[in-house]
Protein backbone atom coordinates (compact mmCIF):
# COMPACT_ATOMS: atom_id res chain seq x y z
CA UNK A 1 0.00 0.00 0.00
CA UNK A 2 1.36 2.74 -0.90
CA UNK A 3 1.56 6.78 0.51
CA UNK A 4 -1.10 9.01 -0.12
CA UNK A 5 0.87 11.65 -1.49
CA UNK A 6 3.77 9.53 -3.10
CA UNK A 7 3.84 10.29 -6.96
CA UNK A 8 2.64 7.36 -9.33
CA UNK A 9 5.24 5.22 -10.00
CA UNK A 10 5.00 5.73 -13.63
CA UNK A 11 5.96 9.04 -12.86
CA UNK A 12 8.66 7.99 -10.79
CA UNK A 13 10.01 5.65 -13.77
CA UNK A 14 10.34 8.37 -15.86
CA UNK A 15 12.47 10.18 -13.75
CA UNK A 16 14.50 7.16 -12.76
CA UNK A 17 15.06 6.92 -16.65
CA UNK A 18 15.89 10.35 -17.06
CA UNK A 19 18.63 10.49 -14.46
CA UNK A 20 20.21 6.84 -16.70
CA UNK A 21 20.14 8.85 -20.03
CA UNK A 22 22.70 11.39 -20.86
CA UNK A 23 22.20 14.96 -21.20
CA UNK A 24 20.03 16.02 -24.52
CA UNK A 25 22.79 17.68 -27.02
CA UNK A 26 23.43 21.29 -26.06
CA UNK A 27 21.61 20.98 -22.14
CA UNK A 28 23.22 20.30 -18.97
CA UNK A 29 22.01 18.07 -15.98
CA UNK A 30 21.86 21.27 -13.61
CA UNK A 31 18.71 22.72 -15.22
CA UNK A 32 18.68 22.01 -18.98
CA UNK A 33 20.60 25.45 -19.53
CA UNK A 34 23.00 25.35 -22.61
CA UNK A 35 26.74 24.23 -22.21
CA UNK A 36 29.52 26.99 -22.92
CA UNK A 37 31.39 26.71 -25.61
CA UNK A 38 34.56 28.66 -26.47
CA UNK A 39 34.11 31.29 -28.89
CA UNK A 40 36.77 31.43 -32.07
CA UNK A 41 38.05 35.25 -31.99
CA UNK A 42 37.99 36.91 -35.02
CA UNK A 43 41.22 38.65 -36.38
CA UNK A 44 39.82 41.94 -35.28
CA UNK A 45 38.49 40.96 -31.79
CA UNK A 46 41.93 39.44 -31.06
CA UNK A 47 43.50 42.66 -32.18
CA UNK A 48 41.00 44.54 -29.80
CA UNK A 49 41.68 42.46 -27.27
CA UNK A 50 45.69 43.15 -27.66
CA UNK A 51 45.14 46.55 -27.52
CA UNK A 52 43.14 46.62 -25.02
CA UNK A 53 45.92 46.73 -22.39
CA UNK A 54 47.54 49.82 -24.61
CA UNK A 55 44.45 51.55 -24.42
CA UNK A 56 43.52 51.37 -20.98
CA UNK A 57 47.39 51.53 -19.85
CA UNK A 58 48.69 54.22 -22.51
CA UNK A 59 51.58 56.01 -19.98
CA UNK A 60 53.95 52.38 -19.59
CA UNK A 61 52.80 51.72 -23.02
CA UNK A 62 54.34 54.71 -24.19
CA UNK A 63 57.33 53.87 -22.11
CA UNK A 64 57.54 50.96 -23.09
CA UNK A 65 57.07 51.58 -26.72
CA UNK A 66 59.63 54.41 -25.79
CA UNK A 67 62.34 51.97 -24.98
CA UNK A 68 61.75 49.48 -28.37
CA UNK A 69 61.79 52.86 -30.51
CA UNK A 70 65.18 53.90 -28.99
CA UNK A 71 66.43 50.00 -29.84
CA UNK A 72 65.50 50.35 -33.10
CA UNK A 73 66.51 54.48 -33.88
CA UNK A 74 70.02 53.10 -32.55
CA UNK A 75 69.81 50.73 -35.19
CA UNK A 76 68.52 52.81 -38.09
CA UNK A 77 71.13 55.44 -36.69
CA UNK A 78 74.56 53.47 -36.10
CA UNK A 79 74.06 52.13 -39.25
CA UNK A 80 73.28 55.55 -41.29
CA UNK A 81 75.39 57.57 -40.00
CA UNK A 82 78.62 55.12 -40.91
CA UNK A 83 77.04 54.16 -43.96
CA UNK A 84 77.01 58.21 -44.89
CA UNK A 85 80.65 58.40 -43.85
CA UNK A 86 81.58 55.74 -45.17
CA UNK A 87 79.68 56.82 -48.22
CA UNK A 88 81.83 60.51 -48.31
CA UNK A 89 85.43 58.20 -47.51
CA UNK A 90 84.71 55.81 -50.65
CA UNK A 91 83.82 58.86 -52.38
CA UNK A 92 87.05 60.59 -51.97
CA UNK A 93 89.03 57.10 -52.26
CA UNK A 94 87.20 57.15 -55.66
CA UNK A 95 88.72 60.42 -56.14
CA UNK A 96 92.23 59.30 -56.18
CA UNK A 97 91.85 56.82 -58.83
CA UNK A 98 91.04 53.04 -56.98
CA UNK A 99 89.27 52.05 -60.57
CA UNK A 100 91.69 53.81 -62.98
CA UNK A 101 94.29 52.15 -65.13
CA UNK A 102 97.13 53.75 -67.72
CA UNK A 103 98.22 51.87 -70.58
CA UNK A 104 101.19 53.32 -73.00
CA UNK A 105 104.10 51.27 -74.99
CA UNK A 106 107.58 51.29 -74.03
CA UNK A 107 109.12 54.66 -75.23
CA UNK A 108 112.16 54.32 -77.81
CA UNK A 109 114.68 57.14 -77.88
CA UNK A 110 112.45 59.30 -75.46
CA UNK A 111 109.47 58.66 -77.25
CA UNK A 112 106.28 56.70 -76.90
CA UNK A 113 105.50 54.53 -79.70
CA UNK A 114 101.79 54.95 -81.35
CA UNK A 115 99.62 51.98 -80.32
CA UNK A 116 97.51 50.12 -82.88
CA UNK A 117 94.00 52.87 -84.22
CA UNK A 118 92.13 50.11 -83.13
CA UNK A 119 93.34 49.56 -79.69
CA UNK A 120 90.57 52.05 -77.90
CA UNK A 121 87.71 50.25 -79.54
CA UNK A 122 89.07 46.88 -78.70
CA UNK A 123 89.84 47.87 -75.12
CA UNK A 124 86.10 49.09 -74.76
CA UNK A 125 85.36 45.92 -75.49
CA UNK A 126 86.76 44.25 -72.26
CA UNK A 127 83.15 43.53 -69.83
CA UNK A 128 84.56 45.47 -66.96
CA UNK A 129 85.54 48.80 -68.33
CA UNK A 130 83.24 51.46 -67.94
CA UNK A 131 85.26 54.04 -69.73
CA UNK A 132 88.40 54.62 -71.65
CA UNK A 133 89.70 57.26 -73.99
CA UNK A 134 92.68 58.37 -75.18
CA UNK A 135 95.60 60.74 -76.24
CA UNK A 136 98.06 61.09 -78.70
CA UNK A 137 101.65 63.21 -78.31
CA UNK A 138 102.03 65.00 -81.78
CA UNK A 139 105.98 66.34 -80.61
CA UNK A 140 105.00 69.69 -81.78
CA UNK A 141 106.60 72.64 -80.15
CA UNK A 142 104.08 75.55 -78.52
CA UNK A 143 104.53 79.22 -78.40
CA UNK A 144 102.91 82.37 -77.08
CA UNK A 145 103.00 83.71 -80.26
CA UNK A 146 105.22 83.77 -83.33
CA UNK A 147 106.90 86.99 -82.67
CA UNK A 148 108.35 85.16 -79.21
CA UNK A 149 112.11 84.01 -79.73
CA UNK A 150 112.46 80.37 -80.50
CA UNK A 151 115.18 80.25 -77.91
CA UNK A 152 112.16 81.55 -75.36
CA UNK A 153 111.35 78.56 -73.27
CA UNK A 154 108.74 79.49 -72.16
CA UNK A 155 106.61 76.50 -73.72
CA UNK A 156 109.42 74.49 -73.31
CA UNK A 157 108.14 71.19 -71.33
CA UNK A 158 104.54 71.60 -72.14
CA UNK A 159 103.50 68.13 -74.51
CA UNK A 160 101.26 69.09 -77.45
CA UNK A 161 98.19 66.18 -77.07
CA UNK A 162 95.66 65.45 -79.52
CA UNK A 163 92.48 64.25 -77.29
CA UNK A 164 89.42 62.85 -77.55
CA UNK A 165 86.09 64.56 -77.03
CA UNK A 166 85.55 61.95 -73.84
CA UNK A 167 88.68 62.28 -72.17
CA UNK A 168 87.65 64.52 -69.42
CA UNK A 169 84.61 61.79 -68.26
CA UNK A 170 86.88 59.02 -67.91
CA UNK A 171 89.79 60.89 -66.43
CA UNK A 172 87.59 63.10 -63.62
CA UNK A 173 88.67 66.44 -65.24
CA UNK A 174 86.63 70.15 -65.28
CA UNK A 175 87.15 72.71 -67.14
CA UNK A 176 88.09 76.03 -64.90
CA UNK A 177 86.85 79.08 -67.77
CA UNK A 178 86.02 78.55 -71.17
CA UNK A 179 84.84 75.31 -72.50
CA UNK A 180 85.97 71.67 -73.46
CA UNK A 181 86.07 70.55 -77.21
CA UNK A 182 82.48 70.20 -78.76
CA UNK A 183 82.05 67.93 -81.66
CA UNK A 184 82.53 71.06 -83.99
CA UNK A 185 85.84 72.84 -82.03
CA UNK A 186 87.87 69.17 -82.44
CA UNK A 187 87.60 69.94 -86.43
CA UNK A 188 89.02 73.14 -85.96
CA UNK A 189 92.45 74.93 -84.53
CA UNK A 190 91.20 74.91 -80.97
CA UNK A 191 92.89 73.85 -77.80
CA UNK A 192 92.40 73.49 -74.69
CA UNK A 193 95.38 73.92 -71.84
CA UNK A 194 95.88 72.47 -68.45
CA UNK A 195 96.25 74.58 -65.03
CA UNK A 196 99.94 74.62 -65.37
CA UNK A 197 100.21 75.08 -69.13
CA UNK A 198 97.94 78.14 -68.85
CA UNK A 199 100.25 79.49 -65.99
CA UNK A 200 103.49 79.08 -68.35
CA UNK A 201 101.74 80.99 -71.14
CA UNK A 202 101.10 83.68 -69.57
CA UNK A 203 96.86 82.79 -70.05
CA UNK A 204 94.09 83.13 -67.66
CA UNK A 205 90.49 82.74 -67.51
CA UNK A 206 88.59 82.47 -70.62
CA UNK A 207 85.20 84.94 -70.28
CA UNK A 208 82.85 84.72 -72.71
CA UNK A 209 82.06 87.51 -75.15
CA UNK A 210 86.04 88.50 -74.63
CA UNK A 211 88.39 87.95 -77.63
CA UNK A 212 89.76 84.37 -77.31
CA UNK A 213 94.04 84.14 -76.78
CA UNK A 214 95.89 82.15 -79.47
CA UNK A 215 98.82 80.20 -79.24
CA UNK A 216 100.77 79.06 -82.17
CA UNK A 217 101.86 75.21 -82.37
CA UNK A 218 104.09 74.13 -84.85
CA UNK A 219 103.46 76.35 -87.62
CA UNK A 220 99.86 77.20 -87.15
CA UNK A 221 97.75 79.62 -85.04
CA UNK A 222 95.13 78.16 -82.85
CA UNK A 223 92.51 79.79 -80.46
CA UNK A 224 92.59 78.83 -76.57
CA UNK A 225 89.08 78.21 -75.91
CA UNK A 226 89.51 76.83 -72.56
CA UNK A 227 91.57 76.08 -69.34
CA UNK A 228 91.30 73.25 -67.30
CA UNK A 229 91.29 72.64 -63.63
CA UNK A 230 93.93 70.55 -61.74
CA UNK A 231 93.47 67.11 -62.75
CA UNK A 232 94.14 64.55 -59.50
CA UNK A 233 94.20 61.17 -61.65
CA UNK A 234 95.94 62.36 -64.84
CA UNK A 235 98.49 65.16 -63.50
CA UNK A 236 100.61 64.58 -66.82
CA UNK A 237 97.86 66.76 -68.87
CA UNK A 238 97.91 69.74 -66.23
CA UNK A 239 101.41 70.57 -68.09
CA UNK A 240 99.56 69.81 -71.71
CA UNK A 241 97.85 71.96 -74.46
CA UNK A 242 95.51 69.60 -75.73
CA UNK A 243 94.12 69.92 -79.59
CA UNK A 244 91.02 68.22 -80.98
CA UNK A 245 91.87 64.76 -82.75
CA UNK A 246 91.00 65.98 -85.88
CA UNK A 247 92.68 69.29 -86.29
CA UNK A 248 95.87 67.88 -85.13
CA UNK A 249 95.70 65.44 -87.81
CA UNK A 250 95.12 67.65 -90.29
CA UNK A 251 97.28 71.15 -89.25
CA UNK A 252 100.33 69.58 -87.36
CA UNK A 253 102.17 68.02 -89.85
CA UNK A 254 106.04 67.10 -89.83
CA UNK A 255 107.86 66.49 -93.15
CA UNK A 256 104.72 66.91 -94.97
CA UNK A 257 103.17 63.85 -92.75
CA UNK A 258 100.44 64.07 -89.91
CA UNK A 259 101.81 63.58 -86.50
CA UNK A 260 98.88 62.10 -85.55
CA UNK A 261 97.37 58.84 -87.91
CA UNK A 262 95.05 58.19 -85.59
CA UNK A 263 97.49 56.08 -83.15
CA UNK A 264 97.37 57.00 -79.48
CA UNK A 265 100.10 57.12 -77.35
CA UNK A 266 98.94 56.59 -73.69
CA UNK A 267 95.05 55.35 -73.20
CA UNK A 268 93.19 55.76 -70.22
CA UNK A 269 91.13 53.11 -68.34
CA UNK A 270 88.46 52.95 -66.11
CA UNK A 271 86.73 49.62 -64.56
CA UNK A 272 84.92 48.36 -61.99
CA UNK A 273 86.99 47.71 -58.90
CA UNK A 274 85.89 44.03 -58.19
CA UNK A 275 87.81 43.33 -61.53
CA UNK A 276 90.48 45.62 -61.54
CA UNK A 277 93.24 43.05 -61.51
CA UNK A 278 92.00 40.94 -64.38
CA UNK A 279 90.77 43.96 -66.39
CA UNK A 280 95.20 44.51 -65.95
CA UNK A 281 96.35 41.24 -66.78
CA UNK A 282 94.77 41.27 -70.33
CA UNK A 283 95.23 44.79 -71.24
CA UNK A 284 98.52 44.27 -73.24
CA UNK A 285 97.40 41.76 -75.24
CA UNK A 286 94.38 43.49 -76.39
CA UNK A 287 95.82 46.80 -76.72
CA UNK A 288 98.89 45.73 -78.42
CA UNK A 289 98.07 41.93 -80.01
CA UNK A 290 101.31 41.64 -82.18
CA UNK A 291 103.75 42.85 -79.51
CA UNK A 292 101.88 42.51 -75.96
CA UNK A 293 105.22 42.57 -73.99
CA UNK A 294 105.64 46.31 -75.53
CA UNK A 295 102.57 47.55 -73.53
CA UNK A 296 103.16 48.96 -69.96
CA UNK A 297 100.04 49.12 -67.72
CA UNK A 298 99.83 51.16 -64.49
CA UNK A 299 99.32 48.87 -61.42
CA UNK A 300 96.49 49.61 -59.13
CA UNK A 301 96.10 52.70 -57.11
CA UNK A 302 97.22 51.97 -53.39
CA UNK A 303 94.08 53.92 -52.46
CA UNK A 304 91.88 50.48 -54.03
CA UNK A 305 93.41 48.13 -51.52
CA UNK A 306 92.58 50.47 -48.44
CA UNK A 307 89.21 51.25 -50.04
CA UNK A 308 88.22 47.22 -49.58
CA UNK A 309 89.57 46.95 -46.18
CA UNK A 310 87.50 49.71 -44.97
CA UNK A 311 84.39 48.35 -46.59
CA UNK A 312 84.74 45.09 -44.59
CA UNK A 313 85.58 46.82 -41.95
CA UNK A 314 82.82 48.95 -41.37
CA UNK A 315 80.60 46.22 -42.74
CA UNK A 316 81.23 44.09 -39.50
CA UNK A 317 80.84 47.63 -37.42
CA UNK A 318 77.46 47.68 -39.01
CA UNK A 319 76.18 44.20 -37.76
CA UNK A 320 77.64 43.83 -34.50
CA UNK A 321 75.50 47.69 -33.58
CA UNK A 322 72.39 46.62 -35.22
CA UNK A 323 72.80 43.29 -33.63
CA UNK A 324 73.00 44.96 -29.92
CA UNK A 325 70.44 47.38 -30.42
CA UNK A 326 67.94 44.77 -31.67
CA UNK A 327 68.71 42.85 -28.59
CA UNK A 328 68.42 45.74 -26.09
CA UNK A 329 65.22 46.61 -27.22
CA UNK A 330 63.62 42.76 -27.30
CA UNK A 331 64.95 42.47 -23.94
CA UNK A 332 62.77 45.73 -22.86
CA UNK A 333 59.93 44.38 -24.86
CA UNK A 334 60.00 40.94 -22.76
CA UNK A 335 60.39 42.75 -19.28
CA UNK A 336 57.56 45.14 -20.15
CA UNK A 337 55.42 41.96 -20.71
CA UNK A 338 56.27 40.11 -18.30
CA UNK A 339 55.30 42.35 -15.55
CA UNK A 340 51.92 43.47 -17.46
CA UNK A 341 51.16 39.52 -16.92
CA UNK A 342 52.14 40.26 -13.29
CA UNK A 343 49.81 43.02 -13.03
CA UNK A 344 47.21 41.77 -14.73
CA UNK A 345 46.74 38.62 -13.16
CA UNK A 346 43.03 39.06 -11.87
CA UNK A 347 41.97 39.94 -15.65
CA UNK A 348 43.30 36.67 -16.93
CA UNK A 349 41.50 34.92 -14.53
CA UNK A 350 38.21 36.38 -14.62
CA UNK A 351 38.53 36.25 -18.68
CA UNK A 352 39.34 32.49 -17.81
CA UNK A 353 36.47 32.04 -15.63
CA UNK A 354 34.33 33.33 -17.88
CA UNK A 355 35.28 30.54 -20.62
CA UNK A 356 38.64 32.07 -22.66
CA UNK A 357 40.57 29.17 -23.95
CA UNK A 358 44.30 29.12 -22.76
CA UNK A 359 45.26 29.77 -26.23
CA UNK A 360 42.91 32.86 -26.68
CA UNK A 361 44.80 34.36 -23.59
CA UNK A 362 48.09 33.43 -25.41
CA UNK A 363 47.22 35.00 -28.56
CA UNK A 364 46.04 38.20 -26.52
CA UNK A 365 49.40 39.02 -25.02
CA UNK A 366 51.60 38.17 -27.97
CA UNK A 367 49.27 40.10 -30.15
CA UNK A 368 49.96 43.04 -28.01
CA UNK A 369 53.53 42.27 -27.74
CA UNK A 370 53.94 42.57 -31.29
CA UNK A 371 51.39 45.73 -31.44
CA UNK A 372 53.81 47.33 -28.85
CA UNK A 373 57.31 46.26 -30.79
CA UNK A 374 55.69 47.52 -34.07
CA UNK A 375 54.40 51.38 -32.85
CA UNK A 376 57.88 51.53 -31.33
CA UNK A 377 60.08 50.24 -34.02
CA UNK A 378 57.67 52.56 -36.75
CA UNK A 379 58.70 55.46 -34.68
CA UNK A 380 62.09 54.43 -33.84
CA UNK A 381 63.05 54.23 -37.85
CA UNK A 382 61.08 57.55 -38.56
CA UNK A 383 63.52 59.03 -35.39
CA UNK A 384 66.76 57.28 -36.59
CA UNK A 385 66.03 58.66 -40.71
CA UNK A 386 65.47 62.08 -39.48
CA UNK A 387 68.81 61.69 -37.30
CA UNK A 388 70.75 60.36 -39.80
CA UNK A 389 69.65 62.78 -42.49
CA UNK A 390 70.35 66.10 -40.30
CA UNK A 391 73.80 64.69 -38.70
CA UNK A 392 74.84 63.53 -42.45
CA UNK A 393 73.72 66.95 -43.34
CA UNK A 394 75.20 68.99 -40.87
CA UNK A 395 78.71 66.94 -41.48
CA UNK A 396 78.41 67.39 -45.18
CA UNK A 397 77.95 63.85 -46.06
CA UNK A 398 76.00 62.35 -49.04
CA UNK A 399 72.91 60.90 -46.70
CA UNK A 400 72.67 57.25 -46.82
CA UNK A 401 69.37 55.53 -46.02
CA UNK A 402 69.65 51.78 -46.43
CA UNK A 403 65.65 50.54 -47.33
CA UNK A 404 66.81 47.15 -46.19
CA UNK A 405 67.18 48.94 -42.64
CA UNK A 406 64.19 50.92 -42.84
CA UNK A 407 62.57 47.97 -43.24
CA UNK A 408 64.50 45.80 -40.87
CA UNK A 409 63.64 48.18 -38.31
CA UNK A 410 59.86 47.43 -38.62
CA UNK A 411 60.40 44.11 -39.57
CA UNK A 412 62.71 43.48 -36.69
CA UNK A 413 60.76 45.11 -34.06
CA UNK A 414 58.12 42.67 -35.29
CA UNK A 415 60.32 39.59 -34.74
CA UNK A 416 61.39 40.98 -31.43
CA UNK A 417 57.82 41.54 -30.45
CA UNK A 418 56.73 37.61 -31.13
CA UNK A 419 59.92 36.29 -29.48
CA UNK A 420 59.41 38.65 -26.86
CA UNK A 421 55.87 38.29 -25.78
CA UNK A 422 56.43 34.11 -26.14
CA UNK A 423 57.36 33.53 -22.91
CA UNK A 424 54.79 36.08 -21.12
CA UNK A 425 51.69 34.41 -23.52
CA UNK A 426 52.49 30.79 -22.12
CA UNK A 427 52.72 32.16 -18.31
CA UNK A 428 49.62 34.27 -18.69
CA UNK A 429 48.11 31.51 -20.63
CA UNK A 430 48.88 28.91 -17.57
CA UNK A 431 47.50 30.78 -14.57
CA UNK A 432 44.82 28.49 -13.01
CA UNK A 433 41.58 30.73 -12.86
CA UNK A 434 41.29 30.61 -8.97
CA UNK A 435 45.13 31.59 -8.28
CA UNK A 436 44.36 34.31 -10.72
CA UNK A 437 41.16 35.71 -8.83
CA UNK A 438 43.10 34.88 -5.83
CA UNK A 439 46.12 36.80 -6.24
CA UNK A 440 46.41 40.96 -4.98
Amino acid sequence: MTAPDAPPRRTQRRAHDALRRPPARGSSRSGGGRTTKPVRLAPSDLLGLGLLGLRTRRLRAALSALGISIGIATMVVVTGIPASSHRALMDEMSALGSNMLRAQSVSVQSRPVPLPEESVDMVRRIGPVTGVSAVANTHAQVRRSDLVDENDFSGAGLSVLAARRDLLDVVGGSVSSGRYFSRADERFPTAVLGVRAATRLGIGEIHAGDPPPQIRIGGSWFTVIGVLRAVRLADDLDHAVLTGWHAARETLRFDGKPTVDGKPTVIYIKAREEALEEVRDVLPATVFPDQPGQVQVSRPSDALAAKRATQNTFSSLFLGLAGIALLVGGIGVANTMVISVLERRREIGLRRALGATRGQIRAQFLTESVALAVLGGTAGTVLGVLVTVGYATYQGWPAVISPLSVAGGCLGAAVVGVVAGVYPAVRASRLSPTKALAST
